[in-house]
């Protein structure tokens, strides 16, 4: 079980790297899922109205690595932080996770604004985890420059 945490500014590959790491796990036999972290609480939030929030759950449970992009970016509410620790708590010290955010994890604990959930959460996500810092300019600019 591995816990990954790659940071970095905005363009520097964080996404890409996550990505790269989840194709080569899947090229093994692993089940990886990537998930943006927006569209996943609001997935969530809606299937709490609908019925299907265990089933949901379920889905990612069953996955060898998830994969949560852009962590930090949106507002973590106590409904979103409530999911989030629900689905660490699924996962912690049984399957793989990778997070990417443009924020370094020292100032995860802000970002969330139930603190006794921060407490949980920054609790099993930083603690023990591979943490990966990249740094240097916005390859999409670099990209951009040469078509």
């Amino acid at each position: 079980m591995m816990k990954g945490i790659i940071t970095g500014a905005t363009g520097v590959g964080k996404s890409y790297l996550a990505c790269a790491i989840g194709n080569l796990a899947c090229s093994n036999g692993f089940k990886v899922i990537y998930l943006n972290v927006m569209k996943i609480f609001q997935e969530l939030k809606l299937s709490k109205n609908d019925g299907s929030y265990f089933r949901v759950l379920n889905r990612l449970s069953k996955k060898d690595i998830v994969i949560i992009d852009d962590f930090g970016l949106y507002p973590m509410d106590s409904s979103s932080s409530m999911i989030f620790l629900e689905i660490l708590e699924d996962r912690y010290e049984k399957k793989s996770m990778i997070l990417t955010s443009q924020y370094p994890t020292g100032s995860w604990f802000e970002l969330i604004s139930d603190k006794t959930y921060a407490d949980a959460i920054c609790d099993r996500i930083i603690h023990r985890s591979q943490k990966i810092d990249l740094e240097g300019p916005s390859l999409r600019r670099k990209i951009a420059h040469h078509s």
